[in-house]
């Protein structure tokens, strides 16, 4: 029998660290700058037009990071000597998964419905529309970003506990080595 790597491969390091941050600027972006942003701004369509880049980035590394999770050895599961938590811990990972590619559904469905590849990167097709709202995947990708911070929190949360509380070095596993 094989035994297990101490690490995540390389590649799953960068990318997982990598989508981190995209992920943390997408959020911040959404949240911060074109949610109170008006759409009669000037500054919006270019806006729009970097969140959306951003989006569609995180898509598609997120695809190639589920293949290549799906096709290599990775460590074993970090016990934590409770059930409950390594089950939570199991589910907050599938969690971010599906959270991620549903916003990444939901912002490209949006900016379909509302004709934005056309406004933001083809220069044409006139003024945005009022609101986003009247588009039911809007409304879907707002509450997905919210969920999707909760969740990103309760991974924050289980790093410390493994890596503080734990002191299981769990941090490591995620970080480039030997494995």
């Amino acid at each position: 029998m094989k035994q297990k790597p101490s690490r995540h491969p390389p590649v799953l390091v960068g990318l997982h660290w990598l989508l981190a941050l995209l992920i943390l600027l997408a959020l911040a972006m959404g949240t911060f700058v074109l949610k109170e942003m008006p759409n009669t701004s000037p500054d919006k369509i270019g806006a729009l037009r970097g969140h959306m880049i951003v989006g569609l980035v995180i898509g598609g590394l997120m695809l190639v990071r589920l293949v290549v999770r799906m096709r290599t050895s990775l460590p074993q599961a970090a016990p934590t000597g409770n059930t409950l938590l390594d089950q939570l811990g199991k589910s907050s990972h599938a969690g971010l998964y599906l959270l991620i590619f549903v916003m990444v559904a939901s912002g490209a469905a949006t900016a379909l419905l509302a004709g934005l590849p056309e406004i933001v990167f083809g220069g044409g097709a006139g003024p945005l529309q009022e609101s986003f709202a009247i588009y039911a995947p809007r409304v879907v990708h707002g509450w997905i970003a919210k969920a999707l911070m909760v969740l990103i929190g309760v991974h924050w949360v289980g790093v410390i506990f493994h890596q503080f509380g734990l002191k299981d070095r769990l941090l490591s596993r995620m970080w480039f080595g030997k494995r």
